[in-house]
């Protein structure tokens, strides 16, 4: 078998290269003079070690970007999931070769279902948005089976940028609704929003301003007695993890984010997961395979004519799933409630360390994040909020979400979660405070000491060229 493969790759190798005629190549893709530079490899190893440590990441230092909760990942859920045991399988093998990751994956839906306080849960989707996307396709699925032709969804204005987008993907009509003064639902909006072609409420709970919306089992009466049915956002359930659970709520669904809650790696181009979680009326529903407990064993089988079907190859990015699943095991349902506890004061403590400087509306106490203002240094000062992020980069704080939500004027959105010690939070107090009493052409000259000043954010949006070219003459 080598020598066959040794001997395919040879024959590829010495085969002769496809030529494209030079008119073929369109002249926004042909490669100018590239110029290449003479080095010795210590010098290369040097600049490729260098640009690495510019990195940054929830290893080196705080990381409170509101809203996406970068956490700590322990290295323990790194080791597990990369056990041969289970790094090593391949996803053809007859169910009885693989038991011990069935036990893994059934257990892990089993205990996810318990903290959102739903009745069955799905680990197929591969995202958050992802986990949203397949819940709405349940929510039509449903409605379907009622016989019943409801095409809206409301969504606050408060809420995630990507519910909007995963309802219309969908194909559903988005329905808005504004906040109340206290940044919660406006109980008058949703009543006149709500109507015989709603077929879901999409909330988190607390939402993006940090706020527990107390009105939450009237909200969920208005949607259940228009025939609708309530979606949870999981984006921000390490606030309530151990206290409460979507169930309680009287939502009948829940998507969870993995990275968020239970520490695995977030974003970055890679692999993620977004399992969602039913009331037991929705389990038919689910996405097929479902995994089940027999005498003879665990078995993956298909979950009926009622299921939406797969929504993603073979059964999710189960290495991803290992990782939340070994935090939830080492944790334990005292940990997990702990967790919760310690993420709501940090965002409390350094939300007063802060409000002297920084206006904070919408109400007093929050829970796992806040969202803080600049207008007032705006106005006094010509200093925005972007301002400040940029200036943070240069004390060696990563930014904080700027501009969202949008209800909130020159918007610094904070998420300290519970791995930010006090030390670490009278840091970032100290900061921001700092750079409010600079002046105002250093920051707004910021940062100085990164590898990239700033950028052009509008001709970046509108004109996405990540690709730089180099030529005798000028650097592009």
């Amino acid at each position: 078998m080598y020598m066959q493969s040794r001997t395919r790759v040879n024959v590829i190798a010495d085969a002769e290269p496809v030529k494209v005629p030079e008119s073929d190549v369109p002249k926004e893709l042909k490669r100018g003079s590239i110029c290449l530079p003479n080095l010795p490899e210590s010098e290369v190893v040097r600049h490729f070690t260098k640009l690495a440590s510019m990195n940054f990441g929830v290893d080196n230092g705080p990381y409170p970007l509101g809203s996406c909760t970068m956490k700590y990942n322990p290295k323990y859920a790194d080791r597990i999931a990369s056990l041969p045991s289970f790094g090593e399988l391949h996803p053809y093998q007859d169910g009885s070769t693989v038991q011990g990751i069935l036990e893994a994956m059934y257990d892990a839906e089993k205990k996810l279902a318990s903290i959102a306080g739903m009745d069955s849960v799905t680990l197929q989707p591969s995202a958050g948005a992802h986990g949203e996307f397949t819940a709405l396709l349940i929510v039509k699925k449903y409605h379907e089976k009622n016989k019943e032709e409801r095409d809206e969804v409301i969504i606050p204005d408060s809420a995630h940028g990507t519910n909007p987008a995963s309802a219309a993907m969908a194909g559903f009509k988005v329905i808005d609704i504004p906040s109340g003064a206290d940044g919660s639902v406006s109980i008058e909006a949703l009543k006149a929003a709500v109507s015989k072609r709603t077929a879901a409420f999409m909330l988190t709970n607390p939402n993006t301003l940090g706020i527990f919306d107390r009105n939450i089992k009237e909200i969920a009466k208005i949607i259940h007695n228009a025939g609708a049915l309530m979606y949870y956002d999981g984006a921000n359930l390490n606030a309530i993890m151990g206290i409460t659970t979507p169930g309680d709520m009287d939502f009948d669904i829940v998507h969870f984010n993995v990275h968020k809650t239970f520490a695995a790696p977030h974003g970055g181009g890679g692999p993620g997961s977004g399992p969602v979680g039913v009331k037991k009326e929705l389990a038919k529903f689910l996405p097929s395979p479902v995994i089940k407990k027999t005498k003879n064993g665990y078995v993956m089988k298909d979950n009926g004519k009622d299921s939406i079907g797969k929504v993603r190859a073979f059964y999710g990015n189960v290495n991803v799933v290992l990782r939340g699943y070994a935090y939830i095991l080492r944790m334990g349902s005292e940990g997990l409630k702990d967790a919760t506890v310690r993420a709501v004061l940090n965002s409390n403590y350094l939300k007063e360390s802060i409000k002297k400087v920084y206006d904070v509306p919408y109400g007093d106490l929050k829970k796992h994040e806040f969202v803080a203002s600049a207008s007032r240094l705006k106005k006094e000062k010509g200093i925005r909020a972007m301002d400040i992020a940029k200036r943070m980069i240069d004390h060696g704080i990563h930014p904080p979400t700027v501009y969202f939500p949008m209800l909130v004027d020159e918007a610094l959105m904070f998420e300290p979660t519970e791995d930010c010690s006090k030390e670490d939070l009278d840091r970032i107090a100290e900061v921001l405070i700092t750079i409010a009493n600079e002046d105002p052409k250093t920051v707004i000259g910021a940062p100085y000491n990164s590898s990239v000043s700033r950028v052009d954010e509008t001709k970046a949006a509108k004109d996405s060229v990540f690709s730089v070219r180099y030529s005798k003459k000028k650097r592009q």
